[in-house]
């Protein structure tokens, strides 16, 4: 594993690569982090008991804190430290974990958290850094001494162009198909495209099914590189509703592989497979409109 780092203004993108296969990606705005792992001094603003937890002002934002993260024993007006969980996304507030350390005496931020470089650095801890930034190198320098090393183009044109597909509603799958993610407030649907797999002479069942567990491991992945999260709806292509319960095991298989661990939920009556993926840091599409 290698991780590539490439930094423009104060954006750094983050490329996880197995040989030539990109596995994961994450853009850092430098600036304005997305928040999570930071510590806050929080005071307890109302109770929520039909939500079952608390809102919680951080200073300059109002963030959730559930009553199994610890707003079980707080009362309103309460101070406490509090630890970002989950990033404000999609209009709502961040996700708060109560952390166990003395709050300040006003809210508001206390320290940040590592930040996706640090944190995809501590996953992979063999893995060597290779950064076109002298800046970035010294911010971080202090906890990844050894593993750093600067060179001028970490991103070649081929994973330039991979990261710019990932910025379009459409990726190629093997043998021709395509998905097409449309992204709602509500959930994430992905339809797939056989193209001409699943044209008329290839319409049989056996090819059906044989196309759309082919594709499977590639969606996987862009699921991951595009950082989709929350309900998930695929559409797969050209199977009967019935017999796509056939796909379970290997749609299981492949999310199995997936660092956050999303949950394959079953299928719908209309067919549709139902995913639930953590949200953790917002969906790319979220970061590339900022």
């Amino acid at each position: 594993m290698i991780i590539a780092v490439s930094v423009r203004a104060q954006t750094a993108r983050i490329a996880l690569l197995n040989g030539d296969i990109l596995t994961e990606y994450a853009i850092w705005n430098l600036e304005s982090p997305d928040g999570v792992g930071d510590i806050h001094t929080a005071r307890i603003t109302a109770r929520a008991p039909a939500m079952a937890g608390a809102f919680a002002e951080i200073g300059g934002e109002t963030g959730f804190l559930p009553d199994s993260a610890g707003a079980a024993d707080v009362t309103e007006g309460a101070y406490l430290t509090v630890r970002v969980t989950r990033a404000a996304q999609s209009g709502k507030g961040p996700r708060l974990a109560a952390a166990g350390e003395p709050p300040g005496e006003k809210p508001g931020l206390m320290r940040r958290g590592p930040g996706p470089l640090l944190e995809l650095a501590a996953r992979f801890p063999s893995a060597p850094i290779l950064i076109d930034d002298y800046a970035l190198m010294a911010r971080i320098r202090p906890s990844l001494d050894s593993r750093l090393t600067h060179k001028p183009i970490t991103f070649d044109a081929i994973l330039e162009d991979e990261a710019a597909a990932l910025a379009e509603p459409t990726a190629g799958l093997p043998h021709g198909a395509a998905m097409h993610v449309s992204v709602t407030p509500a959930l994430t649907a992905i339809d797939i495209d056989g193209g001409a797999a699943t044209s008329e002479n290839a319409a049989k069942p056996q090819s059906q099914l044989a196309l759309n567990t082919a594709i499977i491991p590639e969606l996987a992945r862009q699921i991951v590189l595009r950082n989709l999260s929350g309900a998930i709806l695929i559409d797969f292509a050209g199977m009967k509703s019935a017999a796509r319960a056939k796909l379970a095991p290997a749609l299981a298989g492949a999310l199995a592989q997936d660092p956050l661990k999303p949950r394959l939920l079953g299928f719908s009556h209309l067919g549709f497979a139902e995913i639930s993926r953590p949200r953790i840091r917002p969906p790319l599409h979220e970061m590339l409109t900022r």
